[in-house]
């Protein structure tokens, strides 16, 4: 591509719902959050009895078996919200306090069925995932940062929509951010046309020790992927970065890092970002494609029982929208309703209560 042609944008602005500022949406938290009635209440914990009492396996539990008569319509429209509105919600309220860890992930496993298929987190199969400190380093190139207490960078999970479920919060820090990324292309586009063009070219992602049979240990992919009328994220930086260490990774040169660097930096902005801090019971969906996410370094309790600690969840949704085959390296497949997680040889699919 010539010099003059990257002077121009590689597609218009991304419009409406999806490009917003967290500055505006921290003003008005009524319109991303929605709080558990006690009617709602009343209806999962129904479902949830029903299901405990037939001893379903909680990763075997369907959206048929998880009936919510009046709250399900109201989690549909909330899934439309994440998947073709501003992109994520917040739904307050679940009682997680002092109940039984199978009792919560099985409330929580059910309205997840609501927003898609749960999808392997890992290589070791987890499709019910536990995000807490174990006291571990991202220096470790096998080590994935949501099993640490560091800083994480705004990123995308390997999946449609990511859920996070707060069962215990940290004693300090921990906070949630979220940045559009149809808000950063914006931007980039308009500020730094020639460094975004760069990310719509295929870069080099460490796979972190989690490599599917018969792959590479690092994928590429663009970060920006245009296809069907529709404007795709999918970012990992650190892992990006990280990518360098195999010798058969493609090199990322110097125009890369500053594209990567300045991504980054808008996606961290104040005036781009939205924060906000989550309470025991809170439910956090987000979709991949259009948001990235983020969580601040924190600090821990001492006490084992007090540690932070939250469920979170990997979902194919339906109706979601198509992806390009360059997502087949990551995401397995690109058919809706089927696609995302981590899947290697003798991955085996299940949803553990216990430490992880």
């Amino acid at each position: 591509m010539s010099a003059l042609a990257e002077t121009a944008p590689p597609r218009p602005p991304i419009e409406g719902p999806p490009a917003w500022y967290g500055p505006d949406l921290a003003r008005r938290p009524d319109q991303w959050t929605y709080h558990l009635s006690p009617a709602d209440i009343a209806e999962i914990e129904a479902a949830t009895a029903a299901v405990r009492a037939r001893a379903l396996d909680i990763a075997d539990i369907t959206r048929a078996d998880f009936p919510l008569p009046v709250l399900g319509a109201t989690l549909d429209r909330l899934r439309n919200d994440v998947l073709n509105g501003r992109g994520f919600v917040l739904v307050r309220g679940l009682p997680v306090e002092d109940r039984p860890i199978a009792e919560v992930a099985t409330a929580y496993w059910g309205i997840g069925m609501f927003f898609g298929n749960a999808r392997s987190q890992n290589a070791k199969g987890h499709v019910l995932g536990h995000v807490r400190d174990l006291g571990l380093s991202s220096t470790d190139p096998n080590v994935r940062i949501y099993q640490t207490a560091e800083r994480q960078n705004f990123h995308t999970d390997s999946c449609d929509i990511v859920s996070l479920l707060c069962l215990k919060t940290a004693k300090s820090g921990g906070l949630s951010s979220l940045t559009s990324s149809m808000t950063v292309y914006n931007e980039m586009a308009r500020r730094r046309a020639d460094l975004v063009h760069r990310l719509f070219q295929p870069m080099p992602t460490d796979r972190r020790g989690e490599v599917p049979e018969g792959k590479k240990p690092w994928f590429e992919t663009p970060i920006y992927n245009d296809h069907a009328g529709y404007l795709s994220a999918i970012y990992a930086p650190h892992y990006v970065r990280s990518s360098q260490r195999f010798a058969s990774a493609p090199r990322l040169s110097p125009r890369d890092i500053e594209a990567l660097d300045y991504f980054d930096r808008l996606a961290e902005d104040p005036e781009l970002r939205l924060d906000m801090e989550f309470r025991p019971g809170d439910m956090q969906f987000v979709h991949n494609h259009t948001i990235l996410h983020d969580r601040t370094a924190f600090e821990d309790w001492p006490e084992p029982a007090r540690k932070r600690h939250l469920l979170r969840l990997w979902l194919a949704a339906p109706g979601a929208r198509p992806l390009p085959e360059a997502y087949v390296e990551r995401y397995g497949s690109v058919e809706v309703g089927n696609r995302g997680g981590i899947i290697c040889k003798d991955t085996r699919l299940h949803a553990p209560l216990g430490a992880v």
